[in-house]
């Protein structure tokens, strides 16, 4: 439908709407190769430099990034391998504990064992002590019970001690050999 307008406006002489003139054609050349030469050499290299910096802020923000992440790594890598060298570090202290708890432990049992040994070592050296003692008090009060005894069977009194002691101890000697004598058979 616009077409036949254009057509009929054409027929009757009129200017088109739809096509310009030549003039308004070389202006609108002229003023756009102005245009564009101005855009070319003000604005074109404002909106490059800014794109620039852009591209470098983007950029430079992406390879410091980069470079943290690298570095966060590396602290990482440094702490696991401190993390180990700890856990190493006290298996190890742990172990030397462990050893010397062991070692004290071996002291103290050698300790214990040779005061024991020492302690009934004592002990018998007094149980001998006591026994020889009590040996020689029952000695001396079997004889005085014997020579009582033979003094009253005989009817005289046994008042030399030296002749009476003589005779208690042979008399006693005689009672152990026949004891030693009964317990070897």
């Amino acid at each position: 439908m616009t077409y036949e307008i254009a057509v009929l406006l054409a027929s009757e002489g009129e200017p088109n709407p739809l096509l310009p003139h030549v003039s308004e054609l070389i202006v609108g050349t002229i003023a756009f190769v102005l245009l564009f030469l101005f855009l070319r050499a003000k604005v074109f290299p404002v909106f490059e430099r800014t794109f620039a910096e852009r591209r470098d802020a983007i950029e430079g923000g992406m390879e410091r990034a980069q470079a943290a992440e690298e570095e966060a790594k590396e602290t990482l890598a440094q702490y696991r391998e401190q993390l180990a060298d700890a856990r190493h570090e006290a298996a190890r202290l742990r172990e030397d504990a462990r050893e010397q708890g062991a070692a004290i432990i071996a002291e103290m049992r050698a300790q214990a064992q040779a005061e024991g040994r020492r302690l009934t070592e004592q002990a018998h050296h007094q149980i001998e002590a006591d026994r020889v003692q009590a040996l020689n008090q029952l000695r001396t009060q079997v004889g005085s019970l014997a020579t009582d005894l033979a003094g009253r069977i005989v009817g005289e009194t046994l008042e030399d001690d030296d002749r009476a002691r003589r005779v208690v101890d042979r008399f006693l000697d005689d009672l152990e050999d026949r004891a030693e004598a009964s317990d070897r058979a």
